[in-house]
């Protein structure tokens, strides 16, 4: 057995018979592939830490003295900007034969978008920099949107069901270590007295990250794609990807319930940035406060990786809707707490509350993440998962805008009234997961 094989062994507990179904050149390289997807998501969810639009680029915004209106369209761009145009540019994808050098091009735009943005905090300041910052990451998005199709793609040739989960997991657990360290930074430092020079040398970081995810994807031994049946491109004489997007939806039932599942899902996804604003508003953020929000994050992604992982793998379906069910019922707990106990005063037990609520929702939005991945590249095969993940991201980018809109809108009554409609939203996700289908091994 060589090294590869035993740190596999140790690392993911595999599926004898789901690698049988696999072609022999494909099954050789399960071991070697299955790390190389660790480390790459690793570096991966890494990078995603050094730009989060929730809290490293609004402090480089404050620190810079970007007008705050740009804050605002931070989350959005980052978010639905890597969704919506996917299911536009699944036709070009579905025409590269071996899609981890889609991977690949994705990983190097989110590098240099990065570098950009560590450049403008390094020389930037006021509402160009804002400017510049916020065409940079729109860019990333486009970058991310390259490897979220992707990337389920090449999982999926190269890794068989029941070992796919294991390496989401171990990634999260990865990016977790990232973010202690990172909260820890911030606390060390205090957050109101974070210089840009040290943003820029974070966000450097990040740019490096990104450079190493692409160098260790592109030693992913990926079979070739020899089909000749492209999806959601249409000839003359045939439905354009618009239309064929929303046919899927409509004849799909499987998918389309997977879809609408996703959207309510939402409620792990939205809620923490109310909680942070609630903590705010209670008096509690101090100059240490942000820093623990971020260590609560990571030891959250710490401890769910790798337990997460395997859950995934006996049933993702039950994964997502176990996720949405505590989360949903973790929301309605503080908001009882907060109403009973009227806190207000900025006290520990204040602060408590909300960093342990914080933990708890991050924790259950790594299973539901985890769990939501699996399920998607477990449902389908070949260029059918390609299409699937990018007409689901490409929707979802859509009923992200709508119930982002819809909870900022009820923020404006009371932060406690958008979280409750996020509880609801993941109620609502739980009945309806009854309905999808289960495609785990078990």
């Amino acid at each position: 057995m060589s090294t590869t094989e035993r740190i596999h062994q140790r690392l993911i507990r595999r599926d004898a018979e789901a690698e049988q179904a696999l072609p022999e050149a494909v099954r050789r390289n399960v071991p070697r592939n299955s790390l190389r997807l660790v480390l790459a998501n690793a570096l991966q969810s890494s990078g995603d830490q050094t730009i989060n639009a929730s809290t490293v680029l609004p402090w480089l915004f404050h620190v810079l003295g970007v007008p705050p209106a740009l804050t605002g369209v931070l989350v959005p761009i980052r978010e639905s900007g890597s969704m919506l145009p996917q299911a536009l540019l699944t036709p070009l994808i579905l025409r590269v034969r071996r899609r981890k050098h889609v991977f690949v091009a994705g990983a190097l735009v989110q590098s240099a978008s990065v570098a950009v943005i560590a450049g403008t905090a390094a020389l930037g300041h006021g509402l160009s920099a804002g400017v510049v910052i916020i065409v940079a990451l729109a860019v990333f998005s486009l970058g991310r949107c390259l490897c979220s199709i992707s990337s389920k793609d090449v999982q999926g040739r190269t890794v068989p069901k029941g070992e796919r989960g294991q390496i989401n997991g171990l990634a999260t657990t990865a990016s977790g270590f990232v973010a202690i360290t990172l909260g820890l930074g911030v606390r060390s430092v205090g957050g109101g007295d974070v210089e840009a020079s040290q943003l820029a040398w974070l966000l450097a970081a990040g740019a490096l990250l990104w450079t190493l995810v692409a160098a260790v994807y592109i030693t992913i031994r990926e079979p070739a794609d020899d089909s000749d049946a492209p999806a959601l491109h249409g000839t003359d004489d045939e439905p354009n990807w618009f239309v064929q997007t929303f046919s899927m939806l409509r004849r799909d039932k499987a998918f389309r319930t997977f879809v609408t599942v996703r959207s309510f899902l939402l409620v792990s996804a939205l809620s923490p940035p109310f909680i942070v604003l609630l903590s705010v508003r209670s008096g509690t953020e101090g100059l240490g406060g942000l820093g623990g929000f971020i260590l609560a994050s990571g030891v959250a992604a710490l401890l769910g990786g790798r337990i997460f992982g395997r859950l995934a793998d006996r049933s993702s379906k039950r994964l997502m809707a176990g996720g949405a069910a505590l989360a949903s019922m973790i929301i309605i707990v503080l908001v009882l707490a907060v109403t009973v106990l009227d806190i207000a005063d900025g006290s520990l037990l204040a602060y408590v509350l909300f960093v342990g609520s914080y933990f708890l929702l991050t924790l259950t939005h790594t299973g539901v993440r985890v769990g939501r991945k699996t399920y998607i590249v477990d449902m389908a095969d070949g260029d059918q998962r390609t299409t699937y993940v990018a007409v689901s991201n490409s929707a979802m980018g859509l009923v992200l805008l709508v119930v982002g809109a819809l909870s900022s809108a009820l923020a404006t009554l009371g932060i406690i009234w958008a979280l409750l409609f996020l509880a609801a939203l993941g109620l609502l996700g739980v009945v309806a997961s009854a309905r999808l289908p289960e495609v785990s091994r078990g």
